[in-house]
């Protein structure tokens, strides 16, 4: 065998590995919904508790009112949740908004914090750790500024934490609010309820592991107040949390009935630098975490590490060691015996991608269509693809940022 052919062989290998991993974990994330369709909405035991709810924001002036108003309109209590904004140096009209609400709602536990330069704008982890100061929840959750919670959400979350000691934090879901706003939109959709969710149903199934997206989801005082808070150095805080909770004992419940709406990126300019974002905050995480995997003691979240390294490292070179060998041996610069193998087992593999997508639509009403049975093949050979690039550059900046030492900051998400 030449070089190529074994350097094909060996990324071939490495994507179908991930792919049938992917597979085990749509079956087991589809068996999850089914059978949480059929169980009833958990019930609060015992006494109801008092929570925090945190909303950090940064120039949301163009949502930051109908969120709040949503959070107050919550079915829970209204004597039993508080709900923080900070307001974190925004030099928009967030500010007045936000103060007009407190007025308007002066009967209600809305509390407003405005930071300045020297105390805030330094990303969503320091606005955290500065509402959770201020906060008197024994339970604490987190919605981001351009959320709307369905009037339930908060209600499960709480009811979860409190049938089940276990439990160091639950999470809800989040769904796409202007989906049908671009072809972009559409594509996020998609990929939000295929590949998040219904991989976040299947790691629950499996593993009772889930990890904590950036809103919608309760955790308990007890454990921020141990960890010592947000780590201000990550930019994906909800993932870098979650591995702190698994290292405590913890496990992280998925809940599908607590739903939240969000506004997804309309542009690809700003959908590429939310991705990048995420991806140069997941590589810290997994970064910061690899070396559990030598610990005995964390065997329990091998599972997430390898994952996460899988996705981000193996995953990723080994699409693009074999796409540029496809493409040198069709420019007749590189020769290798198996690309016609090779190009049979990409197609089988285009098959399960656009077939797995399509059935994990099925748990969600109304997104089984012949137009979404359409996006997916588009999805693959467009918005798939650009994750290469998205996962490549997040790499990039990362070490960069390692190397100049930058600061961590807000990267605003341009709202609509």
């Amino acid at each position: 065998m030449t070089t190529a052919d074994i350097l094909m062989v060996i990324a071939v290998f490495c994507v179908w590995s991930l792919l049938l991993v992917n597979i085990v974990l749509i079956i087991a994330g589809y068996l999850f919904y089914m059978r949480s369709e059929s169980e009833p909405a958990p019930e609060i035991m015992g006494d109801v508790p008092f929570v925090s709810i945190m909303v950090p924001a940064h120039n949301e002036g163009k949502v930051i009112v109908p969120t709040v108003e949503a959070l107050l309109a919550l079915h829970y209590p209204h004597d039993r949740y508080e709900i923080i904004v900070i307001n974190d140096n925004s030099s928009d009209n967030s500010a007045e908004l936000l103060a007009a609400l407190q007025s308007k709602y002066a009967g209600r536990n809305l509390i407003l914090i405005n930071t300045d330069a020297s105390t805030g704008g330094k990303g969503k982890s320091n606005a955290l750790n500065i509402g959770f100061k201020q906060s008197r929840g024994e339970l604490i959750a987190i919605y981001d500024a351009d959320n709307t919670p369905e009037r339930k959400a908060l209600l499960y979350l709480a009811a979860e934490l409190t049938r089940d000691p276990s439990l160091g934090a639950v999470i809800g879901k989040f769904r796409t609010r202007n989906r049908n706003a671009s072809l972009l939109t559409r594509f996020i959709n998609i990929e939000t309820l295929s590949f998040q969710w219904m991989a976040q149903a299947g790691r629950w199934r499996l593993f009772k592991l889930c990890t904590i997206p950036g809103t919608n989801f309760m955790m308990r005082r007890g454990i921020v107040e141990k960890i010592g808070g947000w780590d201000v150095k990550a930019i994906a805080e909800d993932t870098e949390i979650s591995f702190r909770i698994y290292r405590m004992g913890y496990r992280i419940k998925f809940q599908p009935k607590s739903v939240t709406w969000e506004q997804e990126p309309q542009t690809l300019k700003v959908w590429f630098k939310q991705r990048t974002r995420w991806a140069k905050g997941n590589i810290y995480v997994i970064i910061k975490n690899a070396p559990l995997l030598l610990e005995r003691s964390a065997r329990k979240v091998r599972f997430d590490i390898l994952y996460f390294l899988s996705i981000y490292f193996l995953l990723l070179s080994s699409l693009i060691v074999s796409d540029a060998l496809l493409v040198l041996h069709a420019l007749g610069l590189v020769y290798t015996t198996i690309a016609g193998f090779s190009s049979l087992l990409w197609a089988l593999a285009i098959l399960l991608f656009i077939v797995g997508t399509f059935i994990t639509l099925t748990t969600e009403k109304g997104e089984m269509s012949l137009s979404n049975l359409w996006l997916i093949m588009l999805m693959y050979v467009t918005y798939s693809q650009l994750w290469m690039v998205v996962a490549g550059y997040g790499f990039y900046t990362y070490l960069k940022d390692l190397v100049f030492k930058k600061e961590v900051k807000w990267y605003k998400t341009e709202r609509y």
